[in-house]
């Protein structure tokens, strides 16, 4: 007799239960979707239908104007040739920032937690040491050490700062994924005569597919938003995209164009955007196939 009560009261708390979970997803879809539906709207519009009260209405005539003016023509500072400059500059930093730091943490995190080296719990201990420490803490002797090693203003300073502040997260990961690769592999490597580096590259390289795309998700992300890095170590000349992009809202110089600076924030967003639309099915893999466990 108490059975059919009990099992109602479970379907109609599970119902309950489901109901509220929709509810909650759907709630941040929107918070969300939101913003980044009023940007695309407003990017779209032309600078007289940007008014207050008309941020929710669709564009009477469409154009890509704003994105081609953002992207060629907008003037930042003195320069009129829109942020496709800072584009080009990201793209400079992006390429050797992210395959130096990756392939530097893949190899430290190998060396850490397979290969037999004094000491590697504390050697890694500090390394992760390293992921605690704010940039901002640290950003004004950079700055005078990459100043005095000739490296101040450069590409080559801003990607060598990626780099170190990128090793400790990525030693991180790679030293979990390689723990759980089986020791008599690497053993059997060694009596064939194989070194460290012929293991790296010749064996687990290749089987590192998954811890590779989030490796390259979560770094390549980072490195292409950052903006503190870009603006303390470069000058208007190699600034990256974001850099560019901050200069050009936040000039108080002329008239308002909200149409170009929301164009010109989308352009900035799209590269780390598309970068997890197509690997995004690897990276969700890798994370759940133990790469960031521990």
């Amino acid at each position: 007799m108490t059975t059919q009560p009990n099992l109602a009261m479970r379907n109609w708390n599970q119902r309950v239960g489901r109901t509220a979970l929709y509810l909650v997803l759907i709630l941040a879809c929107v918070a969300y979707l939101v913003p980044l539906v009023v940007m695309v709207m407003t990017s779209l519009k032309t600078a007289g239908e940007v008014q207050p009260g008309t941020i929710f209405m669709w564009p009477e005539n469409p154009s890509f104007d704003a994105w081609i003016k953002a992207w060629s023509q907008a003037c930042i500072g003195l320069d009129c040739r829109g942020i496709r400059v800072g584009f080009w500059n990201s793209v400079m930093i992006w390429v050797p920032s992210l395959i130096l730091s990756i392939l530097a943490g893949a190899i430290l995190g190998f060396a850490l937690s397979r290969w037999q080296t004094r000491h590697a719990g504390l050697i890694l201990g500090l390394v992760l040491f390293g992921a605690f420490i704010p940039l901002q803490v640290v950003i004004y002797p950079l700055i005078k050490m990459a100043a005095n090693l000739g490296l101040y203003n450069s590409f080559a300073g801003i990607v060598v700062v990626h780099i170190i502040f990128g090793l400790p997260v990525l030693t991180l990961i790679f030293s979990n994924f390689y723990v759980g690769i089986p020791v008599e592999l690497i053993n059997a490597a060694r009596v064939d005569g194989a070194g460290f580096f012929r293991i790296f590259f010749g064996i687990l390289l290749p089987m590192s597919r998954n811890i590779l795309i989030v490796a390259l998700v979560l770094q390549g992300t980072g490195i292409w938003n950052d903006y503190i890095v870009g603006v303390s170590f470069g000058t208007p000349d190699i600034y990256p995209m974001t850099v560019k992009l901050q200069t050009l809202v936040g000039s108080q110089f002329g008239e308002k164009e909200y149409n170009v600076n929301m164009a010109a924030t989308l352009l900035t967003s799209l590269p780390p955007l598309l970068l997890y639309l197509v690997s995004g099915r690897y990276f969700v893999r890798g994370i759940t196939s133990g790469a960031v466990k521990g």
